[in-house]
């Protein structure tokens, strides 16, 4: 069974995420794992409503809803060469699930460190990430994990895959 990057929602906060590195070899200033959080809020939180107004709001197109292999639904994917990061996406968003200050303008990739990773060693971000949100191993089925893309595995806390990016006091509210 192959290693996969563990992102436990639970324990992400952003504030601590941007002390986290990123060995991305094409350009030095990446943050790559503020794109696979991205990848992983859409994926999961999105509530995937069918009219998507957020996709028919953005004036440069750069939101779609493409098909997902591992959750066998439709996922909600940013163009980051045409989002200029205007919010209209956020406000048109009938849920309030997308929060701009969470849709880095700046393009970041992470590559998962494929083909760079020595026998044992672990990828930049996990070592360097202070709350321990990221991880890197085998995973097995039943531990509260859904597997989002390719090598990325999400740890889900009690299920919910939204609760924990709401707001402090939205919680409150309930």
């Amino acid at each position: 069974m192959a290693k996969k990057l563990i992102i436990d929602l639970a324990k992400c906060k952003s504030h601590a995420q941007s002390s986290v590195k990123c060995s991305y070899k094409h350009h030095p200033g990446n943050k790559g794992v503020d794109s696979l959080l991205e990848m992983v809020r859409f994926a999961l939180i999105c509530r995937k409503c069918n009219a998507a107004p957020c996709v028919s709001a953005c004036p440069n197109n750069a939101l779609e809803k493409k098909r997902s292999e591992k959750l066998d639904d439709d996922v909600l994917v940013r163009a980051s060469m045409l989002c200029t990061g205007c919010g209209t996406c956020a406000i048109a968003c009938p849920f309030g699930t997308i929060f701009t200050d969470l849709i880095p303008y700046v393009s970041n990739v992470c590559d998962l460190c494929r083909g760079r990773l020595s026998d044992g060693e672990k990828p930049l971000c996990v070592s360097t990430c202070s709350d321990g949100s990221i991880d890197y191993r085998q995973s097995r089925k039943g531990e509260g994990m859904v597997e989002v893309f390719d090598g990325i595995v999400v740890k889900v806390a009690d299920g919910q895959l939204w609760e924990p990016f709401l707001r402090k006091n939205e919680k409150a509210k309930k």
